[in-house]
C-alpha cells in the first residue's frame, strides 16, 4: 500500500503540471509523457514506491473508466454537419484501413514469431489497432488542420477501440482454448457473440444518448438542474450507455461512443459542461492512468523486451499503420501528406492496455508476458512520438494556411 508520503510526492506532481499546463500545451510534452515518465521514477523502474502486485486490477479499472468517459466525451464533441460532408474519410479508414492493418498485423506477428498461433498473432494485431487520439491532443483540436481531417482522426479514434474488442475476444478465446484451457463465460457461437457486440452496442448507445439528452434539456430549460450537476449528470450518461450495452450484449465502448454522438447532436442547451468537466475530472483520471502504466506495466514490459518485440512495436506505430490508411484513402482526393498525416496519427494508448490488460487477466494466452512487452513497448513509443511530432505536424498545416502556431494561451 502507498504511504502518505507516497501520496504526497505524487499528489505534488500533479500540482507541478498543472501550474505549468498553459506552458506545456503549446511544447512537445505531453501530459502522457510526463505521468508515464513520472509513475517510472516512482515505480518499479526507479524509486519502487508503487507496489507491484495488486496494480493491473487498478490500472484495469482506471483506464476502463477513462476510455468511457473521453470516447463519450468527444464523440458529444463531434460536429454532425462537417462529419456528413466528409464521413468518406472515417468511414473508408474504418471499413477498409482497419482491416487491413489487422490483417498486415497478423502477418508480420506470425513471421515475426512463427511458433506462435495464428490465433495469437491475430490477438496481437487486433490488441495494437485501435487508436487513441488524445495522445496527439494537438491534432484534433487545432483550429489550422483542416476540419475534415480533424473529424476523420477523432470519429475513427472513437469507433475503432470497440469495432476492434470482438476481434480481440475471438482470438483470445480461440489462443485459450488450443492449448486445452477451459474458458467459463465464453459463448458456443463467437460469431453471435460479435454481431451481438457491434449490433446491440450501438443500439444502446442511441437510446441512452436520445433519451437522456431529451430529459436533460428538459431539466434545463424548467430550472430544475444547476449547473454543476450538468457535469454528473454527464458522467452517470455516459457510464449507463456503457452498462446498457453490456447488460444487453452489447458492446459497452461502441455504445459510449454512439451514446455521446447522439447525446451531443440531440442536446439543444450548450455542452460546454462537458469540455469543463473532461478538462477537469478526465484530465486527472488520464494523469493516475498514465502514472500507473509507467509504475507497473513498463517495467513488466522492459523486462520481457526482445528483438521480436521491438520490431513489432516499431512497425505497428509506421507500415502496419500507414500503409493501410494510405490504401484506404486512395481516390479520396487527399494530398499525399495529407494521407501521411491520417496514417501517421493513429496513436496507441488507452485501448491497447486496457485490451492487454483485459485479455491476460481472463485467458491464459501462450506467450502473455512477449504479448504485455509488445504492447508496452508500442504504446511508450506512441507517448513519445506522437506526443513529440503533434505541434510540428500541426504547424505544417498552420504554415499552409497562414494561422497562427494553435495555442491554448489567453491574451
Amino acid at each position: 500500500m502507498l504511504g502518505f508520503g507516497d501520496i504526497a510526492l505524487i499528489l505534488l506532481g500533479v500540482i507541478a503540471f498543472a501550474a505549468l499546463s498553459r506552458r506545456l500545451e503549446t511544447s512537445m510534452v505531453t501530459l502522457p509523457m510526463v505521468f508515464a515518465a513520472f509513475g517510472w521514477l516512482i515505480g518499479q523502474g526507479g524509486a519502487e514506491l508503487v507496489p507491484m502486485h495488486a496494480e493491473h486490477e487498478i490500472i484495469h479499472t482506471i483506464a476502463e473508466i477513462t476510455l468511457i468517459l473521453v470516447l463519450f466525451a468527444d464523440a458529444s464533441r463531434v460536429d454532425l454537419r462537417a462529419l456528413r460532408s466528409h464521413y468518406a474519410i472515417p468511414a473508408r479508414m474504418l471499413l477498409v484501413g482497419m482491416p487491413l492493418t489487422i490483417l498486415l498485423g497478423t502477418l508480420l506477428a506470425h513471421w515475426v514469431t512463427p511458433d506462435a498461433s495464428w490465433a495469437v498473432a491475430l490477438l496481437v494485431a487486433a490488441i495494437l489497432t485501435p487508436t487513441d487520439a488524445a495522445l496527439g491532443q494537438t491534432v484534433v483540436t487545432s483550429p489550422a488542420i483542416p476540419p475534415r481531417l480533424r473529424q476523420g482522426i477523432n470519429v475513427e479514434s472513437g469507433l475503432n477501440d470497440g469495432l476492434a474488442l470482438p476481434v480481440v475476444m475471438i482470438a483470445a478465446i480461440i489462443s485459450a482454448q488450443g492449448t486445452g484451457t477451459v474458458v467459463e463465460g465464453v459463448p458456443d457461437n463467437v460469431v453471435v457473440f460479435a454481431l451481438m457486440q457491434v449490433v446491440l452496442g450501438p443500439l444502446a448507445g442511441v437510446v441512452i444518448g436520445y433519451l437522456f439528452a431529451r430529459m436533460l434539456d428538459a431539466a434545463i430549460n424548467a430550472r430544475f438542474i444547476t449547473t454543476p450537476f450538468q457535469g454528473i449528470y454527464f458522467l452517470a450518461t455516459a457510464f449507463l450507455a456503457f452498462v446498457a450495452a453490456e447488460l444487453a450484449g452489447g458492446n459497452g465502448l461502441i455504445a459510449a461512443f454512439v451514446g455521446g454522438l447522439v447525446f451531443g447532436h440531440t442536446l439543444r442547451s450548450s455542452t460546454t459542461f462537458i469540455s469543463e468537466f473532461m478538462e477537469g475530472e478526465g484530465q486527472l483520471l488520464t494523469m493516475f492512468t498514465f502514472l500507473i502504466f509507467g509504475a507497473v506495466m513498463v517495467p513488466l514490459g522492459i523486462e520481457h523486451v526482445t528483438w521480436k518485440t521491438v520490431v513489432l512495436a516499431i512497425a505497428y506505430l509506421s507500415v502496419i499503420r500507414v500503409l493501410p490508411v494510405w490504401l484506404s484513402l486512395a481516390g479520396s482526393g487527399l494530398s499525399s501528406y495529407e494521407k501521411i498525416f491520417l496514417g501517421w496519427f493513429g496513436p496507441r494508448g488507452l485501448a491497447s492496455i486496457l485490451f492487454a490488460l483485459l485479455i491476460l487477466e481472463r485467458f491464459a494466452i501462450p506467450g502473455g508476458d512477449e504479448i504485455l512487452s509488445c504492447v508496452v513497448l508500442t504504446v511508450m513509443l506512441s507517448i513519445v512520438l506522437h506526443g513529440v511530432s503533434a505541434n510540428p505536424m500541426a504547424g505544417r498545416f498552420a504554415q499552409r494556411t497562414g494561422l497562427a502556431r494553435p495555442s491554448s494561451e489567453n491574451p
